[in-house]
């Protein structure tokens, strides 16, 4: 069965996650053998001439072992706690400073209004900016499990070296890590290469102390005993530095196809290959090694560019040469670059590379923009059980499914126009706690009288930030009604740093205020549906966490798609009958064909609908197409799309982490 590219590369990244554990035990053994092998000739005296394998299963042997084990596992596991805080730890890690929303510097006003309209276009909430002041170089990252808590990091050279172009190449390349699951990779693997790193970090402190001690010892027993274990610690060393040589080339051989997607998926993104390519070009003349940071090598497979300088480039580079990716991105771009160079810079020194027509790069981009767009229609025709039975001949099949993880040219022009339309006292205030929360209720009061939008705000709690705030609601109020619909969740999005700053107990408290203002009238509208749910995959408890993957079949998860199907299928029709109707296709993909037919849902919950999206969630990512192409039925059988109706179904998918860019409805 074909899939959109989006969900066949998450299902990607997760084999990838699996392939690395087991590549990482695999150097695990290795590395407990070798130093085993240390061990059986330090001790062979004492040993009575046993054999190697016999030695390893005696006392002297199986210490040895469990010692190499738990000093690698606890190397590891220490990084690995150290990252639990995510993107912003891994940002703080390397000395990153946030950018603030409100920032007055034009260069980072710049990276955060691309990023916004990246973010926008795309359905995904708005990273978290950081920059990196002490780094001349040009490159940046992303970090983060999940991309409700995804950080952006980008260099002072990034930032100043780039043009506007070149800056949206690189923001769109990173945003195809953001999609595709490779940052909760790239994390991990910095915890894992931790851990083999710390046998080589004892042999080095072995070494040292040995020959430190031994000068103050001099000639005598001790003295021998300090050699031997600076030998000992010189092993260890080569040791443990063969390991990191093979985490590299693993981390190497998982990276470099990665960078090789994202690229090409920045090409699809912005539909402007000059972008990218005169960034790659920049970073070939100029360089985006990482030189204030001790972590650079860490950071080398999670950066646009090579981070690191190392030996071995041609084996352990994370990324294919500037050349290949130049090359891949069009075929000719590298000498246009070169000659454009040339003619602007006369005196300029040109790096050199493979020729500018080598067609391994341009092979090498078919096959990744390939499986980044993939054939749409053929895919479309296979995605959804809905193919053969839920659309008639006539209409143009609409599959929502195709629309995940990617930025088109509406979604771009939306987020476009959408931000220029936005007053700048609204767009501010969204940058700052207090706004963010206050668009939280303008949102939900906004369509009610004056009178009953007072009478609703006096039930909630005085507090300096979660509190009504009536002079900042005069300024959100008429801009959003002036803006219009349908632009609702992408306010939301933008003002998602802000939203994150609260603290956990502050968060708990706006989605109660939420909740009281929803529940004020009594009935539940399908937009506090959707707001309610938003706020409480994003800022409740668990949002940061990973979802595993718990179903890999829909018979399990089939009383949640009642729900959610049942729930769409009476929102997008007029009558009882019609919803029945339209249920009942919607299902027919997910049931056996001789099962008698379902009766629709009476009654959703918010809290069902809530529970039903959390199991939906934990699908394999090849199952959920499926689920989203049947919402997508359910609002477009009458053929149009109500703007409530769009929302609800980007809800839907933005709680199965699948996200979906606005559409012009």
């Amino acid at each position: 069965m074909a899939h959109s590219g989006f969900f066949q590369r998450q299902a990607h990244a997760r084999r990838n996650t699996s392939l690395l554990v087991f590549l990482f035990l695999t150097a695990v053994a290795l590395i407990t053998l070798a130093v085993c092998l240390v061990g059986y000739f330090v001790t062979r005296s004492e040993s009575s001439g046993l054999a190697f394998h016999h030695w390893l299963l005696s006392n002297h042997g199986l210490l040895t072992g469990a010692t190499v084990i738990l000093l690698i596992g606890l190397g590891s596991l220490l990084r690995w706690v150290d990252l639990a805080g995510g993107g912003s730890r891994v940002a703080k890690m390397v000395g990153a400073r946030p950018i603030e929303p409100d920032t007055r510097d034009g260069e980072e006003r710049k990276l955060r209004n691309v990023v916004e309209e990246m973010a926008i276009a795309s359905g995904v909430p708005v990273p978290e900016l950081y920059v990196m002041d002490q780094e001349t170089g040009i490159n940046a990252f992303v970090a983060g499990y999940t991309a409700n808590e995804a950080v952006m990091v980008v260099t002072h050279g990034a930032l100043t070296q780039l043009s506007r172009d070149e800056l949206q190449g690189v923001v769109a390349h990173e945003f195809s890590h953001i999609f595709n699951g490779d940052m909760r990779l790239n994390v991990r693997l910095i915890a894992l290469l931790a851990g083999i790193l710390m046998i080589g970090q004892i042999g080095g402190f072995l070494m040292r102390a040995s020959f430190y001690r031994g000068h103050r010892i001099g000639r005598s027993r001790d003295g021998r005993a300090q050699a031997a274990m600076g030998i000992i610690g010189l092993a260890l060393l080569v040791i443990g530095y063969v390991g990191v040589f093979f985490g590299r080339l693993i981390q190497a051989a998982v990276s470099r196809q990665r960078e090789m997607l994202a690229d090409a998926s920045s090409v699809q993104f912005t539909r402007n290959p000059d972008g990218i390519a005169g960034a790659l070009f920049k970073i070939g003349l100029k360089g985006g090694y990482l030189d204030t940071t001790s972590h650079a090598s860490d950071m080398n497979h999670m950066c646009f560019g090579e981070s690191a300088r190392m030996k071995f480039t041609s084996l352990l580079a994370s990324h294919p040469s500037i050349d290949d990716r130049i090359n891949a991105i069009q075929p000719g771009m590298l000498a246009r670059l070169r000659s454009r160079l040339r003619d602007t810079e006369p005196g300029a020194t040109l790096y050199r590379g493979s020729a500018p027509g080598d067609s391994s790069g341009t092979s090498a981009f078919t096959a990744a923009a390939s499986e980044i767009l993939g054939p749409v229609t053929g895919q479309a025709a296979r995605t959804s059980p809905l193919a053969s039975r839920t659309e008639p001949a006539n209409r143009p099949v609409r599959r929502f499914s195709n629309q995940v993880g990617t930025i088109n040219r509406q979604s771009e022009d939306f987020a476009l126009g959408f931000l220029s339309r936005l007053p700048a006292t609204f767009r501010n205030l969204l940058y700052t706690r207090a706004g963010a929360v206050q668009l939280c209720y303008a949102l939900l009061i906004s369509e009610l009288p004056r009178d009953q939008q007072l009478a609703r705000l006096t039930g909630l709690a005085s507090h300096p930030v979660l509190g009504s705030q009536p002079d900042l609601l005069e300024k959100l109020l008429p801009a959003l009604d002036s803006i219009g619909d349908g632009v609702r969740f992408p306010a939301l999005e933008l003002a998602m740093p802000a939203l994150r700053k609260l603290d956990p107990e502050e968060r708990e408290m706006l989605i109660a205020n939420v909740q009281k203002l929803v529940a004020a009238d009594n009935r539940v509208s399908l937009f506090e549906l959707a707001l309610t749910s938003f706020l409480h995959r994003h800022l409740g408890t668990g949002a940061d966490r990973v979802v595993p993957v718990r179903y890999k079949s829909y018979r399990p998860v089939l009383p949640a798609l009642q729900r959610l199907l049942g729930l769409l299928a009476r929102a997008g029709s007029p009558s009882l009958v019609e919803a029945e109707t339209v249920y009942r296709e919607a299902m027919a993909g997910f049931i056996d064909a001789g099962r008698p037919p379902e009766e629709v849902p009476e009654k959703v919950t918010m809290r069902q609908l809530q529970e039903a999206l959390v199991v939906l969630n934990g699908l394999s990512p090849l199952l959920k197409p499926a689920v989203i192409d049947a919402c997508g039925h359910c609002i477009t059988h009458d053929g149009k799309v109500e703007p409530r109706e769009y929302e609800l179904m980007r809800l839907v998918a933005d709680q199965m982490d699948c996200p979906m860019p606005p559409l012009l409805v």
